[in-house]
């Protein structure tokens, strides 16, 4: 087990297999030293966890809990990731995190959403895992996801 893993180990959490692709794309692709993983949304066994809007109100996924499902997408992207390279001790730095929040009209906290993902990744690499960010706010996401999250790692030197 990597150290990554062992961190995510003590937050009670494991890198679960890697997500089938939904269309036509692969969860990530190797560039030299970097991997861009495809958009990852909250799925878990296969099925999608919640589907809606962000937002404060009745009938909208809190802003807490798409955090939460935030924190769901870096874990398949870590597991997308680990897909290619086998060993998530051989990423150097997480580059860049985009999210995306499928929001009410009113709601502008896309943000603190986006920062289930990037507290995760943090915890999980360390030092290594602090990186640049966007987080946009969308009218929808496939399969009325609430949030989706993609990222681009630099690997090892050496690997």
């Amino acid at each position: 087990m990597s150290t990554v893993e062992d961190r995510l180990a003590e937050l009670n959490l494991v890198v679960p297999e890697v997500v089938p692709p939904v269309a036509s794309y692969v969860p990530a692709q190797r560039d030299g030293r970097r991997i861009h993983t495809s958009g990852q949304l909250p799925m878990q066994d296969g099925q999608l966890l919640t589907t809606g809007k962000v937002g404060e109100g009745p009938g909208l996924v809190t802003p807490q809990q798409a955090a939460d499902l935030a924190q769901i997408c870096a874990l398949n992207a870590i597991a997308a990731i680990k897909g290619l390279v086998g060993d998530l001790d051989k990423v150097a730095q997480v580059v860049k995190v985009v999210g995306f929040v499928a929001s009410d009209p009113s709601f502008t906290g896309q943000p603190g959403v986006v920062n289930g993902a990037s507290d995760l990744f943090v915890r999980a690499f360390g030092e290594a895992g602090v990186h640049a960010r966007s987080a946009v706010g969308v009218a929808a996401l496939p399969l009325d996801a609430p949030v989706e999250v993609e990222v681009v790692v630099a690997l090892a030197e050496d690997v």
